[in-house]
C-alpha cells in the first residue's frame, strides 16, 4: 500500500553534473552582492553621462569621432570571447572535464589580458590626439566610465588567476565548483557594462 502510494521520481526531478542546479542563485550570495555593487556604480555613472549628453549635445556628437573605434572594437571582441571561453569551462567542469576547463581558462585569462593592454595604446594614442580630459565634458565621462571598467577588468582578471590555480590544483569538480561560478558571474557582468560603454562613447554620434 506504502509503496503504490510513492510516486515514481520524474525525469525533471533527477538531475546530472552537467546541468546547473535549480532553485539558487548562480556561485554564492556573496559575489551577487558584489555583482550588484558594480552594476549599482556604473548605473549611477550612465545617469550622470546621459544628464551630460542632454546638457552638452555638442560635446557628445562629435566625441566620438575623436577617439579610436578600432580600439574600443578590438576591447569589445577581447571582452565577448574571453567571456565565452569561461563560459566553455564551466561548461567543461559540468561535464566533469577538469583538464578542458583548465585549458578554457587559460585561454580566457590570455585573451582578457589584451583588453588593459589595449586600453593602455588607446590612452596613449589619446594623449597624443590631445584627448587629456580637461574642460571637456565628454572626455571626462569617458576616462571616469572606462577607467572604473578598467579598474573592474582588473579584478576579475586576479579573480581568474586565481581561479585557474585551484582549477589546476583540482579544487573543483562537477559537483562542487561554485568559485568558478561565481567568478564567471563577476565577468559576465563586467562584459555586460563594457558592451553598454562601447556604444555609448564610441558609437553613437
Amino acid at each position: 500500500m506504502s509503496a503504490a502510494a510513492t510516486p515514481p521520481a520524474s525525469s525533471e526531478e533527477s538531475t546530472d553534473a552537467s546541468s546547473p542546479a535549480t532553485g539558487r542563485i548562480p556561485g554564492n550570495r556573496a559575489i551577487w552582492v558584489g555583482i550588484l555593487a558594480e552594476l549599482t556604480e556604473f548605473t549611477l555613472m550612465f545617469l550622470v553621462y546621459f544628464f551630460a549628453r542632454v546638457n552638452h549635445p555638442q560635446m557628445f556628437h562629435e566625441g566620438p569621432r575623436r577617439l579610436s573605434l578600432l580600439a574600443g572594437s578590438a576591447n569589445t571582441l577581447i571582452m565577448v570571447s574571453s567571456s565565452y571561453l569561461v563560459a566553455r569551462a564551466v561548461l567543461a567542469m559540468r561535464q566533469d572535464r577538469p583538464e578542458g576547463a583548465l585549458r578554457w581558462l587559460l585561454a580566457a585569462f590570455v585573451v582578457g589580458a589584451g583588453y588593459p593592454v589595449v586600453k593602455f595604446l588607446e590612452v596613449r594614442w589619446n594623449l597624443e590626439q590631445g584627448l587629456t580630459g580637461g574642460g571637456d565634458v565628454f572626455q571626462m565621462s569617458y576616462y571616469y566610465l572606462t577607467f572604473n571598467h578598467l579598474v573592474h577588468t582588473g579584478w576579475g582578471l586576479l579573480g581568474m588567476a586565481w581561479v585557474v590555480v585551484r582549477t589546476w590544483m583540482g579544487a573543483y569538480d562537477a559537483k562542487n565548483h561554485n568559485g568558478l561560478v561565481a567568478f564567471a558571474s563577476y565577468w559576465h557582468a563586467t562584459d555586460l557594462v563594457w558592451l553598454m560603454i562601447f556604444p555609448l562613447f564610441y558609437v553613437m554620434p
